[in-house]
């Protein structure tokens, strides 16, 4: 029993003993877990150092690139422009004050017609059998009186005799009266009548230019319907009144007396001159402006009833440190309007601004902002103070547009 098991310890004890192919085996395994710990380190190497990448990126692209503006010196201001309506020195709307049928019209658009001229004449049948038929009353009215003076006159010499009773020459002498009264309204309605045919011809009440025409032969006539066209309307254009309305705050400005520019749109480049000679003297409450009235003369014909113009007032520019800014570079929020600066090290500041006038491409600032400075363009509403951009090296050297 006893040899028999050394005998099988002894065939089994080389095998596991045989030492060279045993440290091989150990040595490529360990190589084999040296090699994928490697390969994880540089994969995790790989991944953290590309990571970092990414972050920094990131925040770069994070920060905004920008335009900037500098201002611009304006202390003398620019002039203020505001819409004007232009309107005839004097313009009347020409309408029937009787009833009746266009016989005919004798004056035209563009027409140059004279004080008095006659422009229209109607037909009013009507009122010529009203006005013979009144000729007729007053006509038996006079007559009526003419008698009751003739008794009056009578009974008043036969009561210096006592021929006659006090009582009945008082009474002569009240149908007399009273005569008397209904041939005065005789004659009156006589009076309207005669003016009522006379407004069948209509002419115009001062010279100008006729600037409308709906009268058309036979077409009916109704005097005193509100909704009715006027039958022509005549201008006079010799001068030009033009009418504008100026904000509130800047109605301080403007006084009577001032001159302005007027520019039209079909006359590019042409410059009209007018004078401001009276303001409203108090603001609308529903435009906030103030209504003022300006003149120029208009030798040529050139300005026109109903046109629109441009109006340029030269008013003060804000104090000597007004700067002028593009429009797009203001911030609006719910703490006023501001501006974005642009600090050396490119960090940001917002800063509110006082504007002093607003028109519309460019806004004059009164306080806020130096000259020199540079501001961003269109800023971002997300944008606070402290934040870093990076600046456009094309608009850097631009100089509020």
């Amino acid at each position: 029993m006893h040899d028999t098991t050394s005998h099988t310890e002894q065939e089994i004890q080389p095998s596991i003993s045989s030492g060279p192919d045993s440290r091989g085996l150990k040595r490529a395994g360990m190589g084999a877990v040296v090699v994928a710990l490697a390969v994880v380190a540089v994969g995790v190497g790989v991944r953290i150092h590309a990571t970092g990448a990414l972050r920094q990126t990131a925040a770069e692209a994070a920060i905004p690139t920008v335009s900037v503006v500098v201002p611009k010196a304006d202390a003398d201001g620019a002039p203020l422009v505001l819409p004007g309506n232009v309107q005839a020195f004097n313009s009347a709307a020409i309408y029937a004050r009787t009833n009746g049928y266009v016989r005919q019209w004798l004056a035209d658009i563009g027409d140059r017609v004279r004080a008095g001229q006659v422009l229209a004449v109607l037909d009013a049948p009507e009122v010529d059998q009203q006005f013979a038929a009144a000729r007729a009353d007053y006509q038996t009215a006079l007559a009526n009186q003419r008698l009751a003076a003739t008794t009056s006159a009578r009974w008043h010499a036969m009561l210096a005799q006592d021929a006659v009773s006090r009582q009945s020459a008082d009474e002569k002498a009240g149908d007399l009266a009273a005569r008397t009264a209904v041939s005065n309204a005789a004659l009156a309605n006589v009076k309207r009548l005669q003016a009522l045919q006379g407004f069948t011809r209509l002419s115009a009440p001062f010279a100008g230019t006729v600037t409308s025409r709906s009268a058309q032969v036979g077409a009916l006539v109704v005097a005193g319907n509100a909704s009715s066209q006027p039958l022509f309307t005549v201008s006079d254009t010799h001068r030009m009144r033009i009418y504008v309305k100026v904000p509130q705050n800047y109605s301080a400005d403007v006084a009577p007396g001032m001159a302005a520019n007027l520019s039209l749109p079909e006359y590019p480049g042409r410059t009209f001159h007018a004078v401001l000679t009276r303001s409203a003297g108090a603001v609308d409450a529903q435009s906030g402006s103030v209504l003022v009235e300006l003149q120029a003369d208009n030798p040529d014909g050139a300005l026109k009833p109903g046109a629109f113009a441009q109006v340029s007032f030269k008013v003060g520019g804000g104090g000597g440190n007004a700067v002028s800014v593009p429009g797009s570079a203001i911030l609006y929020s719910s703490k006023g309007p501001s501006v974005v600066v642009v600090g050396q090290d490119n960090r940001v500041t917002v800063r509110p601004v006082t504007i002093a006038r607003d028109e519309g491409a460019t806004v004059l600032l009164s306080s806020g902002v130096a000259r020199g400075e540079r501001l961003v363009d269109t800023p971002p509403d997300a944008i606070q103070t402290g934040d870093r951009v990076h600046v456009q090296a094309s608009e850097s050297g631009k100089a509020g547009k």
